[in-house]
């Protein structure tokens, strides 16, 4: 039964989510490490839009140069915002669960209005092959890569690939220990019954 180490995986944010800005989108590449990397887009929500105060003086957030923003760079800003912090969040899931199978979060980033950077999408590689020769160690280490891709509450297509191969290896490698302690018994029971005394005499 072929249980080769594959490549890590990188486990990935939802991409069914709505974008901060309803025209920009992201890919799915590939990199040249056979990581791949998906990008989500996150829930959006309507921000209130802020008072000025009596002097007519900004109260809410301003651009670098301390203009105040409009009523749609304000609610821009706040969908930034959510995004950074569910694509955080997520990805942190993956790290927590996973523990030394999880690699470093990268992210890619949006410069918001006010001048900051706002991370929009992020990945986390998981390493999800097999033990080679342990399936001991194997059904071990697919159980906890299992838990980290469908760590977060909103677990990606990616995700649920991940998974998903992470079961095939644990069965395998369930099927690979069954049939190794099935021949350790039989070995045993033959090396047992050629090891009894015989109740014949010549």
């Amino acid at each position: 039964m072929d249980l080769s180490t594959l490549p890590p995986f990188s486990a990935s944010t939802p991409s069914s989510w709505p974008q901060p800005t309803v025209s920009n989108t992201y890919a799915n590449p590939v990199n040249t490490e056979g990581q791949r990397a998906h990008s989500y887009e996150a829930p959006v929500q309507a921000s209130e839009e802020t008072d000025s105060s009596a002097n007519n003086e900004p109260v809410g957030p301003t651009r670098p140069d301390g203009t105040p923003l409009t009523t749609d760079e304000i609610q821009y800003l706040e969908q930034l915002k959510q995004t950074d912090r569910a694509v955080r969040q997520h990805e942190m899931a993956h790290q927590t669960v996973g523990g030394q199978y999880t690699g470093a979060a990268s992210y890619d980033y949006e410069v918001g209005p006010d001048g900051k950077r706002y991370a929009v999408a992020g990945e986390v590689p998981i390493d999800y092959g097999p033990v080679p020769g342990d399936p001991a160690a194997t059904i071990e280490k697919m159980q906890t890569v299992i838990a980290a891709a469908l760590a977060p509450a909103d677990p990606s297509s990616k995700d649920l690939q991940v998974a998903a191969q992470a079961r095939q290896y644990l069965l395998e490698a369930r099927l690979e220990a069954a049939r190794e302690r099935s021949e350790m018994n039989t070995a045993r029971d033959a090396g047992e019954m050629l090891g009894q005394p015989s109740d014949k005499v010549a």
